[in-house]
């Protein structure tokens, strides 16, 4: 992809005033980044990647595994480690999807290599608003980022750190699901970004897709990705000694039952 840039030259060198415009075309990138616990990643992730590379064209979408989500402190994780091999193996027949040591712990003292689950470290939790701005550092200014999340997920946005700010780094793709409107989606902005109530009422029976966007934020709604699939279920799964093919990839089902996780 290409994006134009002008800049002003001079033309004569009997008429230093006489200006032509030059158009210069620049390469940039649309960018995915996608991150959450993957405990584990499963069919659902990774039909939310390739829905939003489909239609906005994305070049890469880097898969970031947290090391310690916020959201998930008294919750049990997998070891870091196993997490983002799960995530390399489900990633590794589409080109453009990336998995990415953003999130990674500084030592493996952090996460340890252990199949055992461990509550996450609150003194460690990984922060969007920093995971963003890291990503960033390494593009360039042209180049334009998207966060990809599932609705539940964006339901609680306005409580993340410095959420006015993710928004300014970046735009949103929500995998939108049944039951949410395009009300829903508004008013679960921040307080200082949410339209008035009297605004979005009249959507309150609106489908949450499409895009929405607004002073401070632009949020585009895929409502076609939804696939009934928690890793809750998948855990389940593996304690009852049942087939994991219909919620993971082949790779990973391979690598649960070999590392006995979950069980």
């Amino acid at each position: 992809m290409v994006r134009a840039s002008s800049f002003a030259v001079c033309v004569s060198d009997h008429e230093p005033d006489a200006r032509a415009q030059m158009v210069v075309w620049e390469p940039f990138m649309n960018i995915g980044l996608f991150g959450g616990s993957f405990d584990p990643i499963h069919h659902g992730h990774v039909a939310l990647a390739r829905a939003a590379k489909e239609r906005f064209e994305l070049s890469r979408i880097y898969f970031v595994t947290a090391n310690a989500p916020p959201h998930k402190q008294r919750q049990p994780l997998a070891s870091y480690f196993h997490r983002y091999a799960m995530v390399a193996l489900a990633t590794m027949g589409e080109k453009a999807f990336v998995p990415s040591l953003l999130e990674a712990p500084g030592g493996a003292a952090g996460a340890g290599t252990s199949s055992k689950s461990r509550p996450t470290d609150q003194a460690n939790a990984n922060y969007s608003i920093d995971t963003v701005r890291r990503m960033k550092q390494s593009l360039k200014k042209i180049d334009r980022l998207f966060f990809l999340i599932g609705m539940d997920a964006f339901s609680d946005i306005a409580k993340w750190r410095e959420p006015e700010a993710l928004f300014r780094e970046c735009e949103f793709i929500v995998a939108s699901r049944p039951g949410y409107s395009l009300a829903d989606v508004a008013n679960a902005l921040p307080e200082s970004l949410r339209p008035a109530r009297a605004v979005s009422q009249p959507f309150a029976k609106q489908p949450a897709k499409g895009d929405l966007v607004l002073r401070g934020a632009t949020v585009h709604l895929l409502d076609s990705v939804h696939q009934p699939v928690s890793a809750t279920a998948i855990r389940e799964a593996v304690v009852a000694k049942k087939a994991l093919r219909k919620f993971v990839d082949a790779g990973v089902e391979e690598y649960i039952r070999k590392q006995a996780l979950y069980s």
